[in-house]
């Protein structure tokens, strides 16, 4: 039976666009009244509009850079403030680069970390007793396949997304007694924006998943009548997975460095 998302307020980040906003729409088709946050104000107003136009949901929107030290519980005093309680958190925010490590900036390094992983942190921490209180809650967060293996030439990136799907998978288990569904989510490369930071290489030849196709696969995963810790998106990522478990760390590295080697790449299908 698909879990009734009606009644209950989801905040999402990284909403302005891609993975995000598909979330946004997804939810808001099945009930969900949102709180959606990103940097881009005209965008999140547009979508907060079309939201409410095609489905009646209350749609909140906050323009915060998550990176700033104490954004979450900033985000947090605001909403309670207008007496308004997440039930669900989508941790979506975050982007990569796709350089050598000697050669990366470090304060885009620091950025980057802020975003994919002290973001999640303070922001699950911040709101974790509201979703683990709420009849229905819910976690999701947004991982990605480099989690599963080290990724030369996106090595800050693939590390951050191990975490989250390490971090993640434990609070799995921490409230697997509870009704708090908790579910980390591993998509590969997807049609986002993703690629006008990380650049069009970071793609390699792969075929590109749509955001639809993620969103539809988090949330029939929190459907089951008891959800996994995680998901891959694709049969053919979770295939991949399953093989990969048979090789060395060793292995798995120089296989990776030379899928992403400069001469293999090549441009991404138009998106």
């Amino acid at each position: 039976m698909p879990f009734d998302h009606r009644g209950c307020l989801t905040l999402v980040t990284g909403a302005s666009s891609g993975i995000g906003a598909e979330f946004a729409r997804q939810l808001a088709g099945r009930g969900s009244d949102l709180v959606l946050v990103a940097r881009r104000e005209e965008r999140l107003k547009a979508l907060a509009a079309e939201l409410l136009a095609a489905h009646g949901v209350a749609v909140t929107v906050l323009v915060r850079d998550l990176t700033e030290p104490g954004a979450a519980a900033r985000i947090a005093s605001e909403l309670h403030d207008r007496g308004l309680r997440p039930t669900g958190l989508v941790n979506n925010a975050g982007f990569g680069t796709h350089t050598p490590f000697d050669q990366e900036d470090p304060d885009r390094l620091r950025t980057e970390i802020a975003l994919d992983v002290q973001a999640v942190v303070e922001l699950t921490r911040t709101f974790i007793e509201d979703l683990r209180g709420a009849d229905r809650g819910i976690l999701i967060n947004v991982a990605s396949m480099a989690a599963y293996t080290p990724v030369p030439r996106m090595a800050v990136y693939g590390a951050a997304k191990a975490f989250v799907l390490s971090f993640t998978e434990a609070l799995w288990y921490e409230h697997r007694h509870t009704r708090l569904r908790v579910l980390a989510l591993s998509p590969s490369a997807t049609e986002t924006e993703f690629f006008d930071t990380a650049g069009s290489e970071a793609a390699g030849s792969q075929r590109l998943q749509t955001p639809q196709q993620v969103v539809e696969t988090a949330l029939r995963a929190l459907d089951r009548r008891n959800p996994p810790p995680s998901i891959a998106v694709g049969r053919m990522n979770r295939l991949m997975l399953a093989l990969g478990r048979l090789a060395s760390r060793k292995q798995s590295v120089m296989l990776m460095g030379k899928l992403t080697a400069p001469a293999r790449r090549k441009q991404p299908a138009a998106q």
